[in-house]
């Protein structure tokens, strides 16, 4: 322990044996009538050692001399009333006992603890606030001018925070709750409403602002993005502010806001008590896991403390980087990194073998539309096909209670290959999960993450950075989005609560033109539309205008969770199909494009290929065509 810190303990520690003898004292001098008979200061010098003894020790008990007087809380000061209050008992009673109270008024063991309270808490808020009106020299230079957006107890926490911090200067808060307005904060004034942020910016010099409302819905975020952006102010935020009593606040705790700050959906909350009792302690294996989706997934299932989290993905740079995170965020948790292919089934059966896992996230996929249409189709076919069906038969043997699989809105009546071959994994899975009873088999389907790998926002961001223009294929195309972390923390919700069979269909809230996503993350840059321009340039192969999370002939049931909905299809296709299906997957053969979208056609209904207009018809072999893009 530093050697400064045991002095100031010992500081705190005099003065609080100087606060109990003066509080003994005075007691005893008001309860005789302001004089103190002789009589009366012999029992007092007398019952004042255990006394002194008792209370000393009540607050060692209680831990008074770990806190810093410099940020005493009502945390401090309910401390103190606690083991004043027990002291105050233990004393009665003992010196009851002792001297069966013949010279011990009872007016002064009531008035003690009251005196205690008062001088010990007096102390340490006198302190506190002399250190914050006379700063050490190396704290007076000002910090940058800020505008709190928000006069509650979330703008009180931030306050607190932010007087310890000598990067920032308050110079007001703003409130909408007109009642507020003209009251004070810890000495800063509410000076208007949100409306007034301009005005509070020329008056104050403040160029930034922070939002302190709490949980804030995406209509706060918004409303105040683009008030601020209206006022020349740069808003920025305090992720969690809820943390800041605890964990204190750094410069980077503050961030600017982000495109998924201006997302139409409102937190997630999640039944924490049932995801433990799902994952703690438990054995989850995650394939994909380097990918978008599946590393958030570990992120999040780490938080839960499983017993062990295997790590299953083929590519070895973004394996080393989860890894590595989950290593340096989690060091007690127990990570096995293991490099497969979904595809290989021998090294599926060691890894399941070696490991035994309790609970799969099957998140391994290839999800680029474009990509997977021309060129790539049947590896596509294999990968997110294939590949689920080789997981599964290994499941199969094996005492896993739970499989997850990640689908997308992409495999509702499917127009790409990419959203034909996940909804073929769906319909396997169903025929699966009736066979094998004893995994609960669920299906999550979602649409579009922002930020996950070959989304549009990486390419808008990079596009910005390099000046413009930003691309995009149709100024009416529109697509249901989500933050990464809301997707992964919805997916666990729906293993909880899924039975086997089931596909769960996420609340995706409203879909948001593309067009207006380019344009306020032009804005988030700083910039205009007249300095980064905006070109269409056409629907690619295999896209939608819009996506759908359910097709038309299923019906969805509410759950116990509002964001979360069940789809329930039709029957399993049935055992024929199934053998067809997986004598075209067995395929040795490597298909053309053309050909797997016959394939996919004859084996999804609702799938609609894509017509590439230029496409020919060549001749592989006497009497055997196929179709090839030009």
């Amino acid at each position: 322990m530093p050697a400064s810190l045991n002095h100031r303990r010992l500081i705190a520690l005099a003065y609080d044996f100087a606060v109990v003898a003066l509080a003994w004292w005075v007691s005893y001098f008001v309860a005789f009538g302001m004089t103190l008979p002789v009589e009366a200061r012999a029992e007092m010098l007398r019952t004042f050692p255990a006394v002194a003894l008792i209370q000393v020790g009540c607050f060692a008990f209680f831990r008074l001399y770990r806190g810093m007087w410099r940020f005493a809380s009502l945390h401090d000061f309910k401390q103190i009333a606690k083991a004043i209050g027990t002291a105050a008992l233990i004393q009665t009673a003992v010196l009851f006992i002792w001297s069966r109270g013949f010279l011990v008024p009872r007016s002064a063991l009531v008035l003690d603890p009251l005196l205690l309270i008062l001088l010990m808490c007096g102390g340490r808020m006198t302190y506190r606030w002399w250190k914050e009106q006379w700063p050490n020299s190396t704290e007076t230079a000002k910090g940058r001018p800020v505008l709190i957006l928000g006069a509650g107890e979330s703008a009180f926490k931030l306050v607190l925070q932010l007087q310890r911090s000598p990067a920032w200067e308050i110079v007001a808060l703003l409130d909408d709750n007109r009642n507020k307005v003209g009251r004070q904060i810890s000495g800063y004034p509410v000076l208007g409403t949100w409306d007034d942020i301009a005005r509070a910016s020329l008056a104050t010099g403040a160029r930034h602002a922070l939002l302190a409302v709490g949980e804030a819905d995406h209509v706060v975020r918004r409303r105040a993005f683009d008030l601020c952006e209206k006022a020349g102010v740069r808003l920025q935020i305090v992720p969690d502010i809820d943390a800041l009593m605890t964990e204190g606040i750094h410069l980077s705790n503050i961030r600017n806001i982000e495109v998924d700050d201006l997302l139409r959906r409102d937190p997630v909350k999640l039944d924490v008590g049932g995801l433990r009792q799902l994952l703690t302690l438990r054995t989850v294996l995650v394939t994909g896991a380097g990918g978008s989706i599946g590393s958030e997934l570990c992120r999040q299932i780490a938080r839960f403390r499983p017993k062990l989290l295997v790590l299953v993905e083929i590519g070895e740079y973004p394996l080393y980087q989860i890894h590595e995170e989950l290593r340096r965020d989690h060091p007690e948790l127990k990570v096995i990194p293991v490099i497969a292919d979904i595809k290989d089934q021998r090294r599926l059966f060691d890894v399941f073998a070696r490991h035994s896992p309790e609970i799969v996230f099957h998140a391994a996929a290839y999800k680029h539309v474009p990509l997977m249409e021309t060129g790539n189709s049947w590896q596509a076919v294999q990968n997110n096909t294939f590949g689920t069906v080789r997981l599964m038969e290994v499941v199969s043997r094996f005492p896993v209670e739970r499989l997850v699989f990640i689908s997308t809105d992409k495999a509702v009546n499917p127009t790409s290959v990419m959203g034909a071959t996940k909804r073929l994994s769906e319909m396997l899975l169903q025929e699966w999960a009736v066979r094998n009873p004893q995994t609960s088999t669920v299906t999550v389907r979602f649409g579009n993450v922002l930020g996950s790998t070959g989304s549009v926002v990486p390419k808008f961001k990079d596009q910005i950075a390099r000046g413009g223009p930003i691309t995009i294929t149709d100024p009416a195309m529109r697509r249901y989005f989500m933050s990464v972390s809301e997707a992964a923390q919805l997916v666990l919700q729906a293993a909880r609560m899924g039975n086997g069979g089931e596909i769960f269909v996420l609340d995706m809230g409203e879909p948001i033109l593309i067009a207006d996503l380019a344009r306020d993350m032009i804005r988030l840059s700083g910039l205009t539309e007249d300095e980064i321009a905006i070109e269409y340039t056409g629907l690619r192969p295999g896209e939608k205008l819009f996506e759908e999370l359910l097709a038309s002939d299923e019906a969805t049931l509410p759950t116990r969770h509002r964001k979360l909905r069940v789809a329930r299809p039709f029957e399993a296709p049935g055992t024929v199909w199934e053998k067809q299906v997986m004598a075209w997957l067995t395929e040795s053969s490597n298909l053309l494009d053309a050909d797997v979208r016959a394939g996919l056609a004859r084996f999804v209904p609702e799938y609609q290929p894509y017509q590439d207009p230029a496409a020919k018809v060549i001749t592989l072999h006497p009497g055997t065509t196929s179709r090839l893009s030009a």
